[in-house]
């Protein structure tokens, strides 16, 4: 008996101890068809045998990652080639799913990519061709520098081929369909109708055939199958009657041709694929305009300040680059010289250009405008800005909604279906359809093989999806994946974070009050406040920036108060008012007013003084941004419940509160009490958005069902986070959710019209209004009615891009 029992070394993530040894154990325990197995903890793998009937990676790798582990893996995007229905995506999904080492694998036809997430170690792509090209369709595993346009190219080179195959498959048709139509009982028609037909099957339409007969090897079935098998039953019926037409005229029937039905259906569906494929090209505008934004060459200035123009992908980390007027700006980096505006719309969807100076960050792909600036390279290649949104768009566009689950498992079974409805027409026809029941019902078989269009369905969902992220992207929001877009429309509370997401997160000196105006008080302040690394006298340094820097002696921070420092000879203090009132110094009248006035307002206060009196009291607030107004005004439009969370004092916060026109918030918040606060309200049933832009805000982002971060903020807001705002504009919160119920809408208008399609042509086609009032649906008019219902799915998802 033949074991299949093997060995596999599966690499593991967070196992640092004896006790995550034991837990990841316990998983392997659960796991079904795993035999033995050893945690190495010197190597971080386990190796297990198992039973490879009963195995499966998929079980096993959610049995960690439920532990709190994780398995190495790697998730990458393959183009895949020869797709012409949600059936084929299917079929690939399905082949790639079996293959060893894979997780997961997903397909989406839409921008015929192939998502798989494998175990490196394990899994082998060249399996993975193998694999494809066995049912007739290809994957692209080779990578190129300029892979994106070779890409391009070759999917030009296929739409020019195509279209040249469609204009001579239209040719030959022409006399078929005139003479079939209008002029059957010339001499010779059947025949030369026949010469015509043969070469518009089996050459113009021939990968139909090629493609249905590999994928009958592998018991499954596509579009191809329908059309091959709709067209070749047209094909033999009509050569058999032109060889022998006396077989019928024996029995009194006529001997009827359908070479006119089945060169048509070959020349409408490949129109339909023409138009079909220029129409899926523009729903990845998005990228294609993204990926323009990359510039080819750069300036790089050498150590002794010559020029030379070298390939973007020749510079390196801390190369001086020259940015021209009206040049792209190649990599990521900071101004070292110059001065300069940039026009960062193509990223942050902010059309103000940007002022940049001295050690102000720059992106790649946007655009310097009059100036001239020289900027070091900080990132290169794939960790840019740029990239990164590219590598986001493409991934988000290649993701599935949940509803393509359902709609997945219903193109698996369609083509069977299909098949079976068609036969089963053909036996009705015969049995009630009298005399000419045969014909006619191989008529109406062939007619219901050509009208159902799995394309339809699968194209619904994508279209829809791939448009909507895309115009996301030029809004400047960056959606992570499908599930976020679709779910969004749902949202019935957002919570805000206030100091960076409601705010600019940059204190700054909204208010002074000096005893008496004086640069020289003015300078005395700037020197000491410049010795501090606290935030509010980062505010000050700002504020008062451009005075001569003074000689500071004995500075001594106290925590929790101050600074004291001599200038001159001379002993200041700079702090709170516990500092002055520790130190017996005076503070007039004037001041104390001024301050209880802006403590109302929720500003912070920091005084100033010499060793006897106070001469100047500041206040500093971390400004409200502008359009935080108007984004929670239009989210209570949308009838959503707006909440601010913040761990700073109840004063600041009620102040920012009511400022901004909230009635809702909690002050002194900790972040495990953002995370509480965020669970409490999904316990209620609300679908939750949390917006923030600190790692503060991590766990309640993850926790949210739709989690948004500020571009501006922390990094580890942006991993968690399933959408980012690039320019932290507030007022993308209510855009991102109205794209989400535009795009929603456009998926159920999408799915409606497929499946009404399906469910009215089919039974059509098969006759069912013959009984009623004698209509019989000829195969030419199902074959434009298939191609055209994939163009309309397609081009009502393109409208998704002029909408609102």
């Amino acid at each position: 008996m033949e074991t299949t029992n093997k060995t596999i070394a599966i690499p593991l993530e967070g196992v640092h101890s004896e006790h995550c040894a034991l837990i990841v154990d316990d998983a392997l325990d659960k796991t079904k068809g795993i035999l033995t197995h050893k945690v190495e903890l010197n190597n971080n793998q386990a190796k297990i045998e198992v039973d490879a009937k009963q195995f499966k990676l998929t079980e096993l790798t959610q049995n960690i990652r439920d532990l709190g582990y994780d398995i190495t893996t790697v998730k990458k995007s393959f183009p895949v080639t020869g797709m012409t229905c949600a059936s084929c995506a299917i079929s690939v999904e399905s082949i790639l799913s079996f293959e060893e080492g894979v997780i997961s694998s997903a397909v989406n036809y839409a921008n015929s990519t192939a998502t798989v997430e494998y175990i490196p170690g394990i899994a082998k792509l060249e399996n993975f061709k193998k694999a494809i090209q066995s049912i007739g369709y290809d994957l692209i595993i080779e990578e190129s520098e300029n892979q994106e346009n070779e890409l391009e190219e070759r999917k030009e080179q296929q739409f020019t081929a195509l279209k040249k195959k469609t204009i001579a498959s239209a040719l030959f048709t022409l006399p078929v369909f005139i003479i079939g139509m209008f002029f059957m009982n010339m001499p010779y028609a059947n025949w030369i109708m026949w010469a015509f037909s043969t070469p518009v099957l089996f050459w113009f339409g021939r990968n139909f055939f090629i493609n249905a007969w590999k994928q009958t090897k592998h018991r499954k079935a596509n579009m191809d199958t329908l059309v091959a098998l709709s067209t070749g039953i047209a094909y033999i019926f009509s050569a058999f009657n032109t060889l022998f037409p006396h077989f019928w005229h024996d029995r009194g029937l006529h001997a009827h041709v359908y070479f006119e039905a089945a060169t048509v259906v070959i020349t409408f569906i490949l129109l339909g694929k023409l138009l079909e494929e220029r129409a899926k090209g523009n729903t990845a505008s998005a990228i294609k305009k993204l990926i323009g934004l990359q510039p080819k060459t750069v300036i790089r200035l050498n150590n002794n300040g010559d020029q030379e123009e070298i390939k973007i992908s020749d510079v390196n980390l801390g190369d001086l680059l020259l940015a021209k007027p009206g040049e792209k700006i190649a990599v990521d980096g900071s101004v070292k010289n110059g001065t300069s505006f940039v026009d960062e719309s193509m990223i942050s969807g902010e059309p103000i250009p940007v002022a940049k100076n001295a050690n102000d960050k720059v992106f790649a792909g946007t655009i310097n405008q009059k100036g001239s600036f020289q900027y070091v390279a900080e990132k290169i290649g794939s960790d840019t800005l740029l990239s990164q949104i590219i590598t986001m768009v493409q991934n988000a566009q290649g993701s599935k909604a949940p509803v393509q689950k359902l709609v997945d498992k219903i193109a698996g079974i369609f083509v069977p279906i299909v098949i079976g409805i068609s036969i089963l027409t053909l036996i009705s026809w015969i049995i009630l359809g009298g005399e000419n029941g045969f014909t006619q019902g191989l008529l109406a078989m062939v007619t219901v093989l050509v009208i159902a269009c799995p394309c339809a369905l699968g194209l619904a969902t994508p279209t829809a999806i791939m448009v909507g992220v895309g115009k996301g992207a030029e809004k400047g929001i960056l959606i992570k994946d499908a599930e976020s877009l679709e779910l969004a429309k749902k949202i019935d509370t957002v919570i805000f974070d206030k100091t960076g997401t409601l705010t600019e997160g940059k204190p700054s000196v909204v208010a002074a009050l000096w005893k008496e105006e004086n640069h020289h008080l003015h300078g005395i302040l700037l020197s000491i406040e410049s010795k501090s690394e606290h935030p509010l006298a980062e505010a000050v340094v700002k504020h008062y920036s451009g005075m001569p820097i003074m000689n500071v002696t004995e500075f001594e921070s106290i925590t929790g108060f101050g600074v004291k420092a001599k200038v001159e000879d001379k002993t200041y203090f700079i702090g709170n008012k516990r500092l002055l009132e520790d130190n017996n110094i005076v503070t007039a009248t004037i001041f104390s007013e001024f301050a209880s006035n802006q403590a109302s307002l929720g500003h912070t206060l920091i005084y100033f003084s010499d060793a006897e009196k106070t001469l100047a009291v500041f206040a500093i607030a971390d400004k409200i941004k502008e359009t935080s107004i108007e984004a929670i005004r239009q989210l209570k439009e949308l009838d959503i419940e707006v909440v601010m969370l913040t761990g700073d004092n109840e004063s600041t916060a009620a102040s920012v509160a009511k400022i901004v026109g909230l009635t809702e918030y909690k002050a002194g918040v900790l972040p495990e009490d953002k995370l509480t606060y965020v669970k409490a309200l999904q316990s209620e049933g609300k679908t939750v958005a949390m917006v923030g832009d600190g790692i503060n805000d991590s766990a309640a982002l993850a926790q949210a069902n739709v989690s948004i971060a500020m571009g501006k903020g922390s990094d580890i807001a942006m991993d968690v986070a399933h959408m980012t705002i690039i320019s932290s504009d507030l007022l993308k919160v209510p855009q991102a959710i109205s794209l989400s119920k535009q795009t929603v809408k456009t998926i159920k208008q999408n799915l409606f019209w497929a499946f009404i399609y399906n469910l009215i042509g089919i039974p059509i086609a098969a006759g069912l209004l013959y009984p009623i009032n004698g209509f019989l649906l000829n195969p030419m008019i199902a074959g434009a009615a298939m191609a055209l219902s994939s163009v309309s799915v397609v081009s009502n998802s393109l409208w998704l891009k002029y909408r609102g």
